[in-house]
């Protein structure tokens, strides 16, 4: 065991408790479950044996070339200096800000990420950032419960599978009413009209959606407000505001997605950052923290925590969520990735994601064997319907190739094993493209 305490630290502590040895702290753990063996742990390593030994183990990561892995967390350029202002120590103030004077860097750093998410989503506030998708979708649907005093919460069934299994571990699945998506992809408004009920606290809808196409939430927007109910829209590729409407104009309430795109690598599917965003009438029932700007007796500016709920902290029980963390270091990062790429830099990769999906999918429909599974428009991602291959031989076929192929559909929903969902990113040049294309005719011919 490894103690930064010297032994005449450790032995005026335990003085000070009563204690004659560390043993005596735990003399109320049962004798039968206390372990008195050495751990069984790995030798010792010295700081060169260890870099040998995580540099061997990184040798056996599958780093592809080209990618074309969508479905929540995609592939996008990150500007070199997002990492070196991130690293800049004023910003490691304390993790949580309750003391201003002391955390300028953190607020700071917090209040323009909010401004980000307000602009790019059209709507009054951001709250400090979620872990993920997921969970901004799960604390939206808490903060429709909370206003309208109804239980139970309509998706679609194009909404991230997994999303929804989340959300169901929030609010139980009994509670949720799923709405089927029609044979282009979109969530059917009929069925959507005609399961809306005064039980209904919010309609939460994708856009895109996660089979990638872009849904039409204004006609929705119209039949949920007629059901006093809220929308809820989820943005997951925040890219896509940059050639569709925002939140605020189609209609919602409230907008969530994942900001993983902005200045956070996609990993092995993370670490992430959710965003929420709402209304003005709605800010007081928002979970984790706001950072307001103001300025002192001296008129000099300043940043503050502005509102935060209590609950969160001292009656965990009362509280309306008890998600206090904000994922600052990747709200950082979004934001220094946002400033460094600026609004024309915004618009442009939008244009090249839509662009080169559009070559990409026009591409594979030309090739015998492939065809496109929805008609509907779509962004940067879209789903193929395979009919000389399944979608988890062309994925190995591809790895082996050093491509990320795609994510297989069959996984989420059982009526499309032949069909792969594929993300196209201004990081696939037209030849990662054509050589995907290649590859996929090459296994037909197979």
């Amino acid at each position: 065991m490894y103690t930064p305490h010297t032994e005449q630290e450790i032995k005026q502590m335990l003085n000070t408790v009563g204690k004659d040895s560390l043993d005596d702290l735990f003399e109320s753990v049962p004798k039968e479950i206390y372990n008195t063996h050495e751990m069984n742990l790995p030798k010792s390593y010295s700081e060169n044996e260890l870099k040998k030994f995580f540099r061997k183990l990184a040798s056996e990561n599958k780093v592809f070339e080209s990618n074309f892995l969508g479905g929540g967390c995609y592939n996008h350029y990150i500007p070199s200096a997002v990492s070196a202002i991130t690293s800049d120590s004023r910003f490691f103030t304390a993790y949580t800000p309750y003391q201003a004077e002391a955390s300028q860097g953190t607020l700071q750093a917090i209040y323009e990420y909010q401004t980000y998410m307000s602009r790019l989503t059209g709507m009054d506030v951001s709250n400090a950032s979620l872990y993920d998708g997921a969970t901004a979708i799960c604390e939206a649907s808490i903060i429709s419960i909370a206003e309208t005093k109804r239980k139970k919460v309509m998706i679609s069934e194009a909404l991230h599978p997994e999303y929804a299994e989340t959300l169901a571990s929030y609010i139980g699945s009994e509670n949720i009413i799923k709405v089927p998506f029609n044979e282009n992809g979109l969530t059917d408004y009929e069925v959507l009209k005609s399961k809306l009920t005064n039980e209904i606290a919010c309609v939460i809808l994708q856009n895109p959606n996660f089979l990638g196409s872009i849904e039409n939430p204004n006609k929705i927007a119209e039949a949920v407000k007629q059901n006093k109910s809220l929308l809820v829209i989820a943005i997951n590729e925040p890219y896509s505001l940059g050639v569709i409407k925002n939140p605020r104009d189609c209609g919602a309430d409230i907008a969530v997605g994942d900001a993983q795109s902005f200045g956070c690598s996609m990993g092995f599917g993370g670490p992430s950052l959710g965003f929420l965003t709402v209304k003005r009438n709605l800010m007081r029932k928002i979970s984790g923290r706001l950072a307001g700007k103001t300025v002192d007796k001296d008129g000099n500016e300043g940043f503050v925590l502005t509102l935060q709920a209590r609950e969160q902290h001292i009656r965990r029980e009362k509280a309306s969520s008890n998600i206090c963390s904000n994922e600052a270091l990747c709200a950082l990062s979004a934001t220094v990735h946002l400033s460094l790429i600026g609004k024309s830099g915004f618009m442009q990769t939008a244009e090249n994601n839509l662009e080169k999906a559009h070559y990409m999918a026009k591409k594979i429909s030309e090739l015998d064997g492939f065809t496109l599974k929805f008609k509907s428009s779509f962004f940067n991602e879209f789903v193929i319907s395979c009919s000389k291959e399944t979608p988890e031989e062309i994925v190995e076929r591809m790895a082996s190739k050093n491509i990320g192929g795609g994510i297989p559909l069959g996984r989420f929903y059982p009526n499309m094993k032949d069909c792969l969902l594929i993300a196209v990113t201004e990081m696939n040049t037209k030849e990662d493209i054509d050589n995907f294309v290649k590859e996929l005719s090459e296994g037909v011919k197979k």
